[in-house]
């Protein structure tokens, strides 16, 4: 029996920070990417891509601003639906392409996905999430002055606007995602963690948020049945004491330990954080089900067991 992955794709995997982000150059990094995905797709798992959007939606939010006084600005959901379709196409696009290359005959859909979360959820009140570019601390001063934007520091790496991450409570189009992949298509879904809707009055409604596209993509895994969640990211393994002088690289963990790991501080919260999270949720919602995080490089030899964190019960 093959095995059903859930591959949730990091920043990485589709721009790359040296360059501008232009289309050209996003789509060039989606075709690497596909590449590897065509891999594992190759060796017969069944695969369900996922993805975020950070850098994406902050930069279509940033489009309507600019522009708002020509047409009107689109509000932050509609902002996040676009992205999916966005990124959606190039990921299809680039995986057509190098599954024709290899006499690989699937087809490949994105789904625009909807994911309820809570309106009362905490989160609202302390926005967490960053999305969009990086600015230095001058520049954010000046965002936090001018637009009212909530900026934090971000891993060293300068800072960045910050929003609600809600919960992902229920996958709206999910029956659509188990009806194509029962079928054998490969499905793009969850895009930047699924547009995130309330429920209001019997009908769906969207907020300004952005749902953790890993806590998203477990969701997924655990609604589909999946046997693996594959989170890939910009590091081969998971760290503790991380950038400290007793940094330790781990090549497994269990539910228990990676618990004990997250109260002690050893990860960032808008970056390893969630993806020890959505990995200890999957590892320990059925017995048998392991999680994994590692490098788009390693994806393949990591599903083999021969790179990358796994986490278990």
């Amino acid at each position: 029996m093959r095995e059903k992955v859930v591959i949730a794709l990091g920043g990485n995997a589709l721009q790359d920070v040296n360059t501008p982000p232009t289309a050209e150059a996003q789509m060039e990094v989606v075709k690497r990417t596909a590449g590897y995905l065509v891999d594992i797709i190759e060796k017969g798992y069944s695969v369900v891509i996922t993805h975020g959007n950070g850098p994406q939606v902050g930069n279509i939010v940033i489009q309507n601003e600019v522009a708002s006084k020509v047409v009107p600005a689109m509000p932050f959901d509609v902002c996040g639906a676009e992205s999916q379709g966005m990124i959606g196409y190039m990921i299809q696009q680039a995986l057509g392409e190098v599954l024709k290359e290899r006499n690989i005959r699937k087809e490949v859909a994105t789904i625009i996905t909807q994911v309820v979360v809570d309106k009362n959820d905490p989160a609202f009140e302390k926005p967490t999430k960053p999305i969009g570019p990086f600015y230095t601390k001058e520049e954010a001063e000046v965002l936090i002055k001018e637009k009212g934007y909530e900026m934090v520091e971000d891993s060293g790496r300068g800072y960045r606007r910050v929003v609600p991450s809600p919960d992902p409570k229920e996958i709206v189009e999910l029956n659509t995602i188990k009806l194509l992949e029962k079928n054998g298509v490969i499905v793009i879904t969850v895009g930047g963690g699924g547009i995130p809707v309330i429920k209001e009055n019997g009908n769906l409604k969207g907020v300004a948020a952005v749902i953790d596209k890993d806590l998203a993509s477990e969701k997924l895994a655990e609604d589909i049945d999946a046997d693996v969640l594959l989170i890939l990211t910009a590091v081969e393994k998971v760290a503790i004491n991380y950038n400290k002088p007793n940094q330790k690289f781990l090549d497994k963990m269990t539910v228990e330990e990676a618990i004990k790991y997250m109260e002690e501080g050893h990860f960032a919260p808008g970056s390893m954080f969630p993806k020890v999270k959505a990995a200890v949720r999957f590892a320990k919602s059925k017995v048998g089900r392991r999680a994994i995080i590692t490098s788009l490089g390693k994806a393949l030899e990591a599903l083999e067991g021969k790179a990358g964190t796994v986490i278990s019960l």
